[in-house]
Parts: C-alpha cells; sequence; structure tokens
C-alpha cells in the first residue's frame, strides 16, 4: 500500500515537472535567452535548442503527461479497488479526489510558478527535457504525423517562418519604455530620441533663416573682421548680399589667421579659403541626413526649399543633441535656449522663433508639430492674421499670449499652464 502511495505522489511530481517546464519556456523572455546564449551560457544554448522545435516540445510534454495522468488515474483505481472493492461510490469519490489533486498540484499550481519564475526553471528544466525528447523520438515522431496531416487538412502553415516575430519600432519603443530600473534613466531617452529620428525631418531640427549668423561679403572689410572677432562658431555660412546666395563656408579659424597678416585684406581674400556650400532639401529625414553627412564627410548643410530659398542651417552636432540632449554650444550663456521653464506661477516667456519640439520637450506641453515649426507660426496659423500684443490662444495644456509683435511676427510669446491663472478665457 505505501509503495503504490508513494509510485502515487512520485508520477504526480513527473506530471508537474513537464507542466511547470512547459510553463516557464513559454513565458520565457526569448531575447534574455539569447543574450544569455551569447555570453556562452550552456543552460541558456539549450533552451533555444528546445524553442526552435517547438512542435517536439509540446508533444514530449503532452504525450508525457497524458501518460503520467492516466497510470494515476488507473493506480488509485487499483488502490480503491483494493481496499474497499468493487463499490461504485468509492471508485467515483476516489476519480473525483485524484482529479482534484492532478488539477492543484499537477496543472495549476505548477503552472503559477513556471510562469512567476521562468527563468529560474526554465534554464535548469531544459537539459533534462533534452535527454527525454532525445529517448522519445520515436513516439514523438509517431505522433506528429497524425498531427502534420490534420494540420495540412486545415491549411494551418507551421515551421520556423510561422513563428518568427518581428518587433514594429511603436513595440520596441513599448518595451523601453517599460525598461523600469533595468534601464537608466537617461539610456532610456536616448533610446526613444533613436526612434523618434525615423520620423522628423531636418526642419525640426534646424536653426531657422533668420538665427543664422552668416558672413556677408558685400559689405566692408571693416565690418566683416569685426564680425569674425566677435562671432561664437567655427564655421560661418558666406553670402553675398542677401542670405539665398551663399558661396561658400568660411572656417573662422583660417580667417582669423587672416587677421594676423600685415598686408591690406579685400574680400577676396576671404574667399580664396571658402569651401563648397553643403545644400539640403528640407523635407530630408533627420536619420538620412546623418547617414548623408557621414558618407560625405560633412559636418554643416544649409538647407533649402523647393524653390531653392534657404529656410535655415545644421549642423552634425543639431542630429547628435537630438538624440542624447545637449551638452555643447557655442553660442553665448545667455543666447541659449536652457532657460525654458515654468515659474511659480505657472507662466513662461519664449522667443517667437522657438521651436515647438523643444517646447514640447522642455515644458512637457503637447503642441501640434504637424504644422509650423515655431511658437511663433503656430500662433499666425491659429489667428490667422498678424496679432496685436496681448491676443491669446488657449490650446489642450496651455495658453499661449503674445507679448510682443514686430516686423510682421510675434517676437515673444507668453505661455502659461492650463489652470495657472484664471484671469484668461476662451
Amino acid at each position: 500500500m505505501w509503495a503504490q502511495i508513494a509510485t502515487l505522489a512520485l508520477l504526480i511530481c513527473c506530471s508537474a515537472f513537464f507542466s511547470i517546464s512547459e510553463t516557464a519556456l513559454i513565458a520565457l523572455s526569448s531575447y534574455r535567452v539569447k543574450h544569455l546564449a551569447k555570453a556562452g551560457n550552456k543552460r541558456a544554448q539549450t533552451t533555444l535548442w528546445l524553442l526552435a522545435r517547438t512542435d517536439r516540445l509540446l508533444s514530449l510534454v503532452l504525450i508525457a503527461q497524458t501518460l503520467l495522468n492516466s497510470l494515476v488515474t488507473a493506480l488509485v483505481t487499483a488502490i480503491a479497488i483494493a481496499s474497499f472493492g468493487s463499490n461504485q461510490t468509492v471508485l467515483t469519490i476516489a476519480t473525483a479526489a485524484i482529479a482534484f489533486l492532478l488539477i492543484i498540484f499537477a496543472e495549476i499550481t505548477p503552472k503559477v510558478i513556471g510562469a512567476t519564475y521562468p527563468d529560474r526553471i526554465a534554464l535548469p528544466a531544459s537539459p533534462i527535457l533534452k535527454v527525454l525528447m532525445v529517448f522519445a523520438l520515436p513516439a514523438i515522431w509517431f505522433v506528429n504525423l497524425f498531427v502534420n496531416l490534420l494540420l495540412r487538412l486545415l491549411r494551418i502553415k507551421t515551421g520556423a517562418d510561422a513563428h518568427k516575430q518581428r518587433l514594429s519600432p511603436e513595440e520596441l519603443r513599448t518595451i523601453v519604455l517599460e525598461g523600469g530600473a533595468f534601464i537608466p534613466q537617461k539610456h532610456k531617452s536616448i533610446l526613444l530620441n533613436l526612434f523618434d529620428l525615423e520620423s522628423i525631418t531636418v526642419e525640426d531640427v534646424m536653426t531657422p533663416r533668420t538665427q543664422i549668423e552668416a558672413l556677408d561679403l558685400a559689405v566692408p572689410v571693416e565690418d566683416i573682421k569685426r564680425q569674425l572677432v566677435t562671432c561664437y562658431h567655427n564655421k560661418l555660412p558666406v553670402y553675398e548680399g542677401e542670405i539665398n546666395r551663399i558661396i561658400g563656408i568660411l572656417h573662422v579659424r583660417k580667417a582669423v589667421a587672416l587677421l594676423n597678416q600685415d598686408e591690406e585684406l579685400t574680400a577676396e581674400h576671404f574667399r580664396e579659403l571658402l569651401s563648397p556650400p553643403y545644400f539640403i532639401p528640407q523635407e530630408t529625414g533627420v536619420f538620412t541626413q546623418l547617414q548623408y553627412f557621414q558618407e560625405n564627410r560633412e559636418r554643416l548643410g544649409i538647407i533649402v526649399d523647393e524653390y531653392g530659398e534657404v529656410q535655415g542651417l545644421v549642423t552634425l552636432e543639431d542630429i547628435i543633441e537630438e538624440m542624447i540632449g545637449e551638452f555643447t554650444t557655442s553660442m553665448p550663456s545667455g543666447a541659449r535656449p536652457d532657460a525654458l521653464g515654468w515659474n511659480e506661477q505657472g507662466e513662461c516667456l519664449v522667443e517667437g522663433g522657438t521651436s515647438l519640439r523643444d517646447i514640447n520637450k522642455r515644458l512637457g506641453l503637447n503642441l501640434p508639430l504637424d504644422g509650423p515649426k515655431t511658437i511663433n507660426g503656430l500662433l499666425l496659423e491659429e489667428l490667422e492674421d498678424i496679432p496685436d500684443a496681448n491676443v491669446s490662444v488657449k490650446f489642450a495644456d496651455c495658453i499661449a499670449e503674445a507679448v510682443q509683435v514686430q516686423n510682421q511676427a510675434i517676437k515673444v510669446v507668453r505661455l502659461v499652464r492650463s489652470g495657472a491663472r484664471e484671469k484668461f478665457t476662451d
């Protein structure tokens, strides 16, 4: 009797082993296993071997569990008959009791544990399952003959191609966002910015035309010298007369070396130092432009529209800062946009030419990005007119008030968080 009970317990434990292993392997992160396998983990390599043969693995588990559960039922029936005879009531109670035990100890509990600790269970169990699969290969092959025939009749495709899972950029973004404490916040921000590079153009990260510091060779040489001495950039676009006639890029260090010479300088001396300009269509994607910069060994490009009009300027540093955040600048501290931030009253003053993307990032807003690129352009589009000062527009999460209007453009805008001030009305 006790030997039969011990055998019964052993059979239930074996059934639980297959149940917990199957659930752990299914719940296991394939990317984590691949990482461990590449690092040389033998158990992870065995686990990948099993996952590559899912049909055989499932066949092994189901065959084993079916046989074990059948043996358990038969053994309980034999024990009941030996102890109480062929009493129908006793046999019914014994069958119900063993079904309850199998559900609790061989199904639900092992599966919950396997789903909770897939790494701890799947990796140690994989070598055992691999050995069992090798020994049970004839039985698995025989069963799979009928399974494959049925799948063909149902026109269900199987094989490696049917199990491939390719993550979309949105799914990858979700994985990064849910990385929690495993990914440092700065790293998470960089990864998310990388995903955004596919959806934005150079127009979104450029320095607008009105903010470009450029050198005009048509002005007197003394003015050129004065600008070179006080400029804050290593390279300057050079034009003649008006900004749309860019003739080259001047390396400021070479020009400063020229200023130290005794000979009298003319515009031609500076013209000889120019390198050819590099023009970029305004619809070029940021990620594509990053590749172009690398292939053409360029660091600065002039952005033009379909008519050849200059719209702005973009540098390699602009794109890198879009990925990892601002890390350097050649602008004086007073001209940097770092000061964007809410004050105690929930207000913020911004220049009209400030990029909407910068405003959204720094102030946590959701201003629309599918139209104008600056806060000035957004307000002009909403108002459909050049407003006077103190005209405001209400958006979903803030109110924008035109503070200063000059030369057909809004120069200064006050942003107020929704609910920060009650004096604004629709």
